[in-house]
């Protein structure tokens, strides 16, 4: 199926500061799955949308700006898979989107969703020099980014081009302060487990202002594993990273330089305070803390950390650091963070993590005023929320967070989280398949909302009253 690019739903949005406690996620007796998704009125309930895809809010409308199988600038395809995306303002009222593919090196059918087409019929067009790594026939893996740019005021991509080629997996990242895109690759593959030729689980920076390839290379010191995203403090430059992986850790890197991540650093992870090899992850009976606990936290540092056996969590572990369940989305707010972890808590449907760092972070004062930790979400129900993934700071102060969950039943969801951790809903994918949504941000004016429907791989524009939000 392929959606009028200017097709638009009618459709109503929101005003507060992000700070306060968390409370419980209670589900509610409900009649409806609207009523039961809105823990509070947000704005409102869904409008069925026609051409179903996407239902909103009264006074909202969507706009496809880019979907899989469009021809790019340089002659290659849009590639299929869009996941983490980053926006960036580029002036004169155009905006940059940095999109991730999440592509697998390993997989035939991905190869068939690159940007050489499903026959490869223009994989002639992308040179394996420029790339960072091929299938050992030499064609190019078709993990990657894409960047678009956008005219605001006219409401119309003005082009679109691959900017990193040749990496497996690209599921997040996040953006930098100083105007690039962190893109993690989520895979552990390698040449004695996969169909290429170099080690994969790598992190590699694409600058928002590249109008071409740019040069892929690995930034091994930030770490190999199933990287999902970052985020960076702009006070001090430390990165922090998630790991998609149910017995994953939280990690930061201390750079050297920071600002150039190339110059290598330090890498850390994650533990509690007075309890080493913690759990966060409340799951299985057991359970380490309640919602709006806090703990204070201490960082490990790691040795090994380009992990050739694939087993830094486990060594970091065994070390001490704290075990979380699919850190995912990650999101810097007012002098702190918000991390997702898709499958925490008793039901396994998710938490939200809040982290405030240390006014000594990474430095020697930090043990006498540590960083702390605080389990901000916790999903009491699917219907609530349901496995939430990547997330952003909306620019009236709450959180936005991407569902992913590939339930029959329930469909995916973009969610609003207030001050008070209290939950609403802002869209529902409608279209057959139900896919994840992925890579929300908002353009520089605060009116425009971008996201990704993973499948059949669509990226949409939303409008609406941004700033009528009901708590």
């Amino acid at each position: 199926m392929r959606l009028q690019r200017r097709h638009l739903l009618t459709g109503s949005a929101a005003a507060l500061a992000f700070s306060g406690f968390a409370r419980n996620v209670e589900a509610q007796a409900a009649a409806t799955e609207e009523t039961y998704l809105n823990e509070v009125h947000g704005y409102g309930p869904l409008i069925q949308d026609p051409e179903r895809f996407l239902d909103l809010p009264e006074g909202f409308t969507y706009q496809v700006i880019s979907q899989t199988g469009d021809t790019m600038a340089d002659g290659l395809y849009v590639p299929g898979q869009p996941d983490g995306m980053g926006c960036f303002d580029l002036g004169g009222g155009k905006v940059a989107l940095v999109v991730n593919h999440e592509l697998k090196g390993s997989s035939g059918l991905h190869r068939n969703l690159g940007p050489g087409g499903f026959h490869q019929e223009r994989i002639g067009l992308l040179d394996p020099t420029k790339s960072y790594d091929t299938y050992k026939d030499g064609r190019v893996l078709p993990g990657g980014t894409t960047t678009l740019v956008y005219d605001l005021e006219s409401r119309r991509t003005v082009r679109q081009h691959l900017s990193l080629a040749g990496t497996s997996t690209n599921c997040c990242g996040g953006r930098t302060p100083w105007g690039s895109w962190l893109t993690c690759e989520e895979t552990e593959l390698t040449p004695a487990n996969g169909d290429v030729t170099k080690s994969h689980g790598f992190i590699f920076e694409v600058p928002a202002a590249a109008t071409g390839l740019v040069d892929p290379v690995p930034l091994k010191a930030m770490g190999r594993f199933d990287h999902e995203a970052v985020c960076v403090d702009p006070r001090t430059g430390i990165v922090y990273l998630t790991e998609d992986k149910n017995d994953g850790l939280f990690y930061r890197f201390l750079p050297t330089t920071p600002g150039r991540l190339i110059d290598g650093g330090r890498l850390q992870a994650m533990a509690l305070k007075g309890k080493p090899g913690g759990d966060t992850r409340n799951q299985d009976g057991a359970r380490e803390w309640a919602l709006g606990d806090w703990r204070e936290v201490v960082w490990i540092d790691l040795e090994d950390v380009e992990s050739p056996n694939a087993d830094l969590r486990m060594r970091g572990h065994a070390d001490g650091a704290a075990l979380v369940a699919r850190g995912e989305g990650i999101v810097w707010g007012d002098g702190e963070l918000y991390m997702t972890a898709t499958s925490g808590g008793p039901l396994k449907r998710g938490q939200i993590l809040r982290y405030i760092p240390s006014a000594d972070e990474g430095r020697r004062g930090e043990a006498h005023r540590p960083g702390r930790i605080q389990l901000f979400v916790e999903s009491a129900d699917e219907r609530t929320l349901n496995m939430g993934d990547n997330i952003a700071v909306a620019p009236w102060g709450h959180l936005v967070v991407c569902e992913d969950n590939y339930s029959d039943v329930t469909k995916n969801h973009l969610k609003g989280v207030t001050p008070e951790g209290k939950l609403y809903t802002i869209a529902r994918n409608v279209f057959s398949g139900n896919s994840e949504f992925a890579g929300a941000c908002f353009s520089p004016d605060g009116q425009v909302l971008f996201v990704n429907v993973m499948y059949p791989g669509v990226t949409f524009a939303i409008r609406g009253p941004w700033t009528s939000v009901r708590t």
